[in-house]
């Protein structure tokens, strides 16, 4: 809380007012957007149309489950040859929490879980709030 002091102008007050409820306001404030990001590395018996099919079908989730407001994924270019063998990164934006709670157990990513799963080697995922 500030006090007034008998040293400071009434706009200089005013000023250190408003930026203390602003500054006060911001550190409360928080992202709740959820960044989810999957990454795939395949069988090598996968077939290219198997793997075709996976980015299709995982690049549709958006539009069939509620609360995701984006989703990007594609291949790995990096020169580092630090990829582990992971060909494929997908990353879905969450509105919050809640939303990503919905997506997991969800019927469609459940379907789309049932596809990827056979000609799937590995995944890693990873969650963060930007």
């Amino acid at each position: 809380m500030l006090t007034i002091s008998s040293s400071l102008s009434p706009k200089l007050f005013l000023f250190i007012s408003i930026f203390s409820v602003m500054a006060e306001a911001f550190s409360k404030s928080k992202n709740e957007t959820i960044r989810h990001v999957v990454c795939f590395k395949f069988k090598e018996s996968a077939k290219d149309s198997e793997i075709k099919r996976v980015e299709r079908e995982f690049s549709a989730l958006k539009n069939k489950i509620p609360g995701i407001l984006s989703l990007e994924w594609g291949k790995n270019n990096s020169p580092e040859n630090l990829n582990k063998d992971f060909t494929h990164c997908f990353i879905v934006s969450f509105k919050d929490e809640e939303a990503r709670k919905i997506y997991l157990p969800h019927a469609e990513h459940l379907a789309f879980v049932s596809i990827l799963k056979p000609i799937l080697k590995d995944v890693f995922v990873i969650d963060f709030n930007p």
